[in-house]
Formats: structure tokens, sequence, C-alpha cells
């Protein structure tokens, strides 16, 4: 039996996920400890690898086959376009991708003007204006905090992920629009879907039947 390969975004991600595929008795023990300096971690009795990767790297790794599967979240699946099967809708680190600014901006979306749009999200963004509200932005990508261009001038809104909106309303930005809704989603890799069809679709019916009894009990 070949390894399946796992690829985990860095942090909350990957640490939410770890615990779900605990609760199914899915387990790697080596990557509890915290001083290790391994990169791949094995679980040898249920022939699964572990590697923890930043998040726009994820599908890139699942689309090659370098991972079976990954768990990213769904802002960067569409930002990356990458060729990978999207199978499972994890329900945690719930967020929202909204077009921000300042409440004077709503006319200018209102009215399709040209406007320039601040965003880590390029590709969100154009498929957004152009193709849902068919109206011609130009964008400006960046990779620091966003919230800084509308209040230094740099545009007139910005496309972001929005968890609370405290950062927002402490710069007295507000949500003008929501783009849509985000959280973490299971990809996987189209061959490895047909080679270990029957391991994969075992775990995405245990990991639905999971979410589905947490979501009972609340």
């Amino acid at each position: 039996m070949r390894y399946l390969t796992f690829a985990l975004t860095k942090g909350r991600l990957a640490k939410k996920t770890l615990e779900m595929l605990e609760s199914l008795g899915i387990t790697c023990e080596e990557m509890k400890d915290k001083d290790s300096r391994k990169l791949i971690f094995v679980n040898e009795e249920l022939k699964l690898k572990f590697f923890l990767a930043k998040g726009p790297d994820v599908p890139t790794y699942v689309e090659y086959g370098a991972a079976d599967i990954g768990v990213v979240g769904k802002d960067t699946i569409v930002e990356e376009g990458r060729k990978v099967h999207e199978v499972l809708d994890l329900g945690f680190g719930k967020c929202k991708m909204c077009v921000c600014g300042y409440e004077s901006a709503r006319e200018l979306l209102q009215h399709h003007e040209l406007i320039r749009v601040a965003t880590k999200y390029p590709n969100i963004a154009k498929d957004y204006f152009y193709n849902k509200k068919h109206q011609t932005v130009e964008i400006v990508k960046m990779n620091g905090s966003i919230e800084l261009a509308p209040i230094v001038g740099l545009s007139e809104v910005i496309v972001d992920i929005v968890e609370t909106g405290t950062t927002l309303k402490e710069n007295g930005l507000v949500v003008l629009e929501e783009v849509c809704p985000l959280s973490a989603r299971m990809i996987v890799n189209p061959v490895s879907m047909r080679m270990e069809n029957e391991r994969i679709n075992e775990l995405i019916t245990n990991l639905r039947n999971l979410l589905q009894e947490e979501k009972n009990a609340n």
C-alpha cells in the first residue's frame, strides 16, 4: 500500500484539521513535538504522510501530485486556480471575502465608476468586478495590511477577508459588498482520486459524517 500524503496549511487550519482527523482515529504523534525540525511527518501504521505548507502553496503541491490531499482556505483555491478537486467544506475557518472602504465609496460602486481596488487577491477581485458586477476597475496587488490603501488614498476600496470586522471599524471602514463566503476546504489531486478512490472516499465519507454529527449536536 502506498502512502497517502496530506499538505496542510500552517497554523490554525492545520491544528483544526489534525483535531478532526484525530476524532476519526487518524493521528500523527510526530507532529505534536513542538521542537521537531522534521518537514515530513509519518504514520507508518496507516501509511500516511503529512507536511505543513504556506496556504498559497497547498493547491500547487496537490495539483502536481506531491500531495494527494490538501486542506486550505477557499480564498486560496479560487485565487490560485489550480487543477484540483474540491471535495469537502470542513466548516471551520469561516469568514467572508468582501469589498470594503469608506461609506462614501458605496456610491462609486453603485454607479460602476472606474475606481482603484487594492487587494492581496487580484484574481478574485478581477472575477468579481469584471464578471459579476461588469464594472471596470484598476486592480492594485498588495502584500501588507490592505486597510491602509483607502486611508492613504491609494485606492477607493479594498477586496479582503473579513472575519470580525474589528480592524475595519477601528479605521473607519465598512463592508460595502460581500464577494463570497469562505472556509477551510479539502482538495484532492485528480489522479490520486482515481488511483486511491477507495481510501480517499472512505476518508471523505467519515469526515462528512463527523461534520454532520457535530452539526446535529449543536
